[in-house]
């Protein structure tokens, strides 16, 4: 058999077969280290920079090892990429009869059985939706909601029609041979290739922890692709949490499925009832303001009001054992509630050893969370107990050439690491201007020197350009100054959805986009549209978030550093995201403009400059201004 590593160079099928395509020694090399890893069932871990083609790269190699791979990556709109064009193209190119399957959560199939509930119902502001949905419903294979595109994603009937695993009936529904998960989980367990998301692996990892019965088939390999999100996401659910949403949702579904059995609703009605007054007290006791905290800071205004809502969440799963027998919707429910009482009782408790508590408080809910503050061991166990090989692959898990911080949090220790840098040549596609004479981040005057500094360099760059920022005040503060001062058209995160907001900064060619967070990664601009990053300073961790603060404590209690093993290893790893959004092909070109002077006057701003490519740097703005006309020709030959 044809190596993978010879089937994506310069005279193999990929080559010969795909216009334009561009053998990468990189991306040769991390095919080798994934076929080794495939072959010996053992642990990698490999950065792939930019443009490395890492995607091509694992599925090479996976389609030819004749074993069941699970391929996990971020988001939805990445699984959809990867199975809807990926992976076809390359059983095209290779001419091989490899069978795959797209699998989501729960929530992105339509629900039969509570979409017949629903429209048995009243719920009458959402008829016509639920209507229109049940029409579709009867023609769609899939049952996929992503084919619903004339309902908005935020609409609120699909709570309504769709189920959780918490208020899922399993192999009781009365629907079960009919249900779109059912179908998707079979088509899962009978193809060589499955495509998931990191958040539903992850809900299938905690499952099996507890003992159930797995969501995802058995396989022999495991690749899990943006590797860099995942010690955050398994944070959270080896963790546990409780919503408001959850409390609402099962007194209504409580109500709901006693409607359908004789004589219950009247009984069901009022504890109900009491279960839906006791959360707007609780929510009325968060102060109905939006932000997040440690427990202790709320846990004397709240505590009253939660243990009320336990003791109610208690009566009615009385109420409901009383009567459930006979219906597998109230028994759920009755489930539901002891569930709900038993996490609550567990975040009320004095002593948390092991897990930071937390909330999260919104305008109309609130989420209550306990997080583990390691992982570590938890996942090597998990990894142990389920044998095959294990891929974590991403454009950034390395601080400098060292993956350290990455296996540490996972307990990675015997993994086989891979640092592959970008094929890009960004010697000559990009420059790095720090802007001199800035002042210190987090003086009142830092912001407004930012703006100052990239009004010059976005006249010279024409636009084109993301604005990143680090917190949400600095990004409304920056969005107001440059009202008034620049002619390119402004996109500012927050204003429209974000899908939305892309597309139109994508169309306008020479469009400034402000952003935060989600837009540091995962973003893909190519051309002319984005020439410029502009990141206004380094990002450290805010230290008042209650989990980072809780890590540091029990890192420094250890006998460690707490700033050097974890708050910038993490800052690094953000750096490199957010500068990762500059060059994404060969034809790229661009500036990325660091407006924070620590990365020059502070010891560790050599780590920060060690982990960006190989990029030029300059503190004078004379020099940006000679980079974007020498680049103009390359700029307007782009599209």
């Amino acid at each position: 058999m044809t190596a993978s590593r010879d089937l994506l160079g310069p005279v193999g099928p990929f080559a010969e077969k795909i216009d334009g395509f561009a053998p990468r020694p990189q991306q040769q090399a991390l095919a080798g280290e994934i076929e080794a890893c495939l072959e010996s069932g053992s642990t990698l871990v490999a950065e792939a920079g930019t443009g490395v083609g890492k995607t091509y790269a694992y599925l090479v190699p996976a389609m030819l090892s004749g074993g069941r791979t699970i391929i996990s990556t971020h988001t939805k709109t990445l699984q959809d990429q990867l199975f809807h064009r990926d992976i076809p193209l390359v059983t095209r190119v290779l001419d091989l009869s490899v069978s795959a399957a797209l699998l989501k959560g729960r929530s992105n199939y339509v629900c039969l059985h509570r979409l017949e509930r629903a429209r048995a119902g009243r719920a009458t502001e959402h008829s016509r939706e639920i209507e229109s949905i049940a029409a579709w419903s009867r023609n769609t294979e899939s049952g996929d909601i992503t084919e619903l595109e004339w309902i908005s994603e935020d609409s609120q009937v699909w709570p309504l029609v769709t189920s959780t695993a918490e208020n899922c009936l399993g192999a009781e529904c009365p629907l079960y041979s009919d249900c779109f998960v059912v179908h998707a989980r079979r088509a899962a367990q009978q193809a060589d290739l499955v495509v998931v998301n990191h958040h539903l692996f992850f809900a299938d990892m905690a499952l099996k922890q507890e003992g159930f019965a797995d969501l995802l088939p058995g396989a022999d390999a495991f690749i899990l692709d943006e590797a860099h999100q995942i010690p955050e996401i398994a944070s959270a659910f080896f963790g546990l949490s409780v919503s408001s949403r959850q409390i609402r949702e099962v007194a209504r579904d409580a109500r709901a499925e006693a409607a359908e059995v004789s004589g219950a609703l009247k009984s069901v009605l009022e504890p109900a009832e009491r279960v839906e007054n006791s959360l707007r007290v609780l929510q009325l006791a968060f102060g109905g303001r939006p932000g997040r905290g440690a427990w202790r800071q709320v846990r004397e205004r709240v505590a009253t009001a939660v243990v009320d809502a336990i003791e109610q969440l208690d009566q009615l799963r009385e109420c409901l054992g009383g009567i459930a027998e006979g219906s597998k919707g109230l028994e759920s429910c009755t489930r539901r509630c002891e569930s709900l009482v038993e996490r609550l009782r567990f975040l009320m408790a004095d002593v948390h050893d092991s897990h930071v508590v937390w909330y999260e408080a919104f305008k109309t809910g609130f989420v209550l969370h306990a997080t583990p503050l390691d992982i570590a061991e938890p996942f090597r166990l998990f990894l142990e107990n389920q044998p095959g090989a294990w891929v974590f692959t991403s454009a950034t898990l390395a601080v400098g050439e060292q993956f350290d911080h990455f296996t540490r949090q996972l307990g990675l220790h015997d993994a086989v690491t891979c640092y592959l840098t970008s094929p890009f040549d960004y010697q000559r596609q990009s420059l790095l201007y720090v802007p001199p004479g800035l002042p210190e981040p987090g003086t009142e005057e830092h912001t407004r020197a930012v703006v100052d500094a990239a009004e010059p360099v976005l006249a010279a760059s024409g636009g084109g350009a993301f604005l990143l920022f680090t917190s949400h005040r600095a990004l409304r503060q920056a969005a107001e100054l440059l009202e008034d001062r620049i002619d390119f058209p402004l996109f500012v995160q927050g204003r429209s959805p974000r899908a939305q907001l892309l597309q139109r900064f994508r169309e306008a060619g020479n469009g400034v986009l402000l952003g935060t967070a989600s837009f540091w990664g995962g973003v893909d601009v190519k051309g002319q549209a984005l020439s410029c990053v502009i990141i206004d300073k380094l990002p450290f961790a805010s230290p008042g978030d209650p989990v980072l603060e809780a890590r540091l404590d029990t890192l420094r209690r250890g006998g460690m550093n707490p700033f050097a093993t974890y708050q910038l290893p993490m800052a690094v790893l953000s750096l490199k995201q957010g500068a990762g959004r500059l060059i994404r092909d060969v034809h790229d070109f661009g500036v990325l403009v660091v407006c924070d002077v620590r990365l020059l006057t502070r010891s560790y701003g050599r780590v920060f400059m060690d982990s960006l490519p190989d990029m030029p740097f300059t503190q004078e703005l004379d020099d940006v201004k000679r980079f974007y006309r020498i680049n103009t020709h390359v700029r307007g030959g782009q599209s």
